[in-house]
Order: structure tokens, then sequence, then C-alpha cells
């Protein structure tokens, strides 16, 4: 069993940062990959990025690629979304999430955090 708990989000202005925490729990937690999800309203969840248990292998979508950066530190037992850039299109619910695979379907991923609202204006 897996428990994840997401924070750091907030209210910015487009161009500013933020960065997003997922603390996992369970001892089997720094085995799994981590990907981050988003949900804007009216909108299904879409893939943000990704990066291996190790570390070694990170993706991220088109529509962040450059701009977010995925890091962990398996001692503390937490990933971070580095956002940099922010757009108004990038205002949603923020899910990080657990999977024996790397992968872009949030059907790959067994074990969700409760989501960080993030919301950047204009």
């Amino acid at each position: 069993q897996v428990q994840l708990v997401e924070s750091g989000g907030g209210l910015v202005q487009a161009g500013d940062s933020l960065r997003l925490s997922c603390v996992g729990s369970g001892r089997t937690f720094n085995n799994y990959a981590v990907g981050w999800f988003r949900q804007a309203p009216g909108k299904g969840r879409e893939f943000v990025g990704v990066r291996g248990w190790s570390g070694d292998r990170t993706y991220y979508a088109d529509s962040v690629k450059g701009r977010f950066t995925i890091s962990r530190d398996n001692a503390k037992s937490t990933v971070y979304l580095q956002m940099n850039s922010l757009k108004p299109e990038d205002t949603a619910v923020y899910y990080c999430a657990a999977s024996w695979r790397i992968g872009t379907s949030e059907d790959e991923y067994r074990y969700w955090g409760q989501g960080t609202q993030v919301t950047v204006s204009s």
C-alpha cells in the first residue's frame, strides 16, 4: 500500500514559478515510478510527466516540455514538480500517482494523491 500527499499549489501570475511536492509513504514507494497529471475544469485528466524509480528516465508532455521538471529525492520519499514560466492554461488540479511502469496513461497508475490546485492568472 502506498499513500501520496501533494502540496505546494497556489495562485500565481503568468510567468511565475511554483514547485509541487509529492510525499509518498509505504516501504515500497521508492520502487515506483511517479507521474504527474492535471485536470482543468470541464476537462479530462491529462498526463504531465513521469520519472522512473531510479530517476534515469523522465518523460514530459509536449505542452510542458522545457518548462516543467520532475525530480525525486528517495531519501525523503518525495517527488517534485518544478513548474516555470507558468501560463494561464496550466491552471488545473495537479495529481501525483505511482505506478510499477513508466507510463503516460492514468490507467497505468495504481495509487493517487488527493490533488493540489494550481491557478495561474494572466
